[in-house]
């Protein structure tokens, strides 16, 4: 079997299953951090608490009530209570984004941590980065070819050989996304989805993407099964967005709607 779902609990309520703490978006890129927050907690968590700045919460508080909004100024109160750490997901480049990035790595208890977009590539210009010990990274192969200064055509050549690279460096699991994707553990063990989608090549599926795996991982999943799991899902979820309007119209909220039917597959 090539995942692992949470238990779910029937004498349970929202903290059963987790908090996440999605830092995420910026003034051009809100969407990141709404299409991340709302798949993690599709995915099954109790909580998620977006910090970003002002008029990125305004926006998403525009087309949900389902997330707990605050500052970036309350990120180090909400770590002590944060089961999972997403970080990165259209967060910028910015030297604040990059200040938020270091100041949030260096305080952040022993969770789970995803690091995505643009978290990567502020990952990718330190040279003596603190990184947690739970750590999942999740790059496409640009990003990876930043994480290891190598050119892209050389991993695209060997996705399953630089994912291990990536995880050896930076002793984390590596979700090395591309038109099949390759998952690989801390100990270098290998998951392949090899399920090519064109519907999912479209902006946003990767917040998407990273949002289900923190939601896998703040229901009590391991890293590595958090990983694997949430690219199984998210591959259904996309399979059962193209059927239903094609691989030209699916766009990454219509994957959000479709994890439930991932879901009941992967539950008969």
């Amino acid at each position: 079997m090539d995942y692992e779902l949470p238990l779910r609990n029937e004498n349970s309520n929202k903290g059963t299953f987790g908090r996440v703490l999605n830092i995420a978006g910026s003034d051009y890129m809100p969407g990141a951090a709404y299409l991340s927050s709302i798949s993690a907690l599709t995915a099954g968590c109790g909580y998620v608490f977006l910090a970003s700045e002002e008029r990125v919460i305004d926006a998403v508080a525009a087309q949900t009530q389902n997330v707990v909004f605050a500052p970036l100024t309350d990120i180090e109160k909400l770590l002590k209570t944060a089961d999972v750490l997403l970080i990165g997901c259209g967060l910028s480049t910015s030297k604040k984004a990059e200040n938020i990035f270091k100041d949030t790595l260096k305080n952040v208890p022993d969770i789970p941590v995803i690091i995505d977009a643009d978290g990567l590539n502020i990952l990718a210009k330190l040279e003596k980065p603190v990184l947690p010990q739970r750590l999942i990274l999740t790059p496409h192969i640009k990003e990876a070819s930043r994480l290891l200064a190598i050119d892209t055509d050389r991993i695209s050549a060997n996705m399953e050989f630089f994912a291990k690279e990536i995880s050896q460096k930076y002793n984390c699991v590596t979700v090395l996304k591309s038109s099949e994707t390759v998952v690989s553990s801390k100990d270098l063990t290998i998951y392949h989805n090899k399920k090519t989608n064109s519907a999912l090549a479209k902006a946003g599926s990767g917040d998407v993407l990273s949002g289900i795996i923190a939601g896998l991982a703040a229901q009590g999943l391991d890293e590595f099964n958090a990983a694997k799991t949430g690219v199984h899902l998210h591959s259904l979820a996309g399979e059962y967005a193209k059927n239903d309007l094609t691989e030209f119209a699916v766009m990454a909220n219509d994957q959000i709607r479709y994890i439930s039917s991932a879901y009941k597959k992967l539950l008969n």
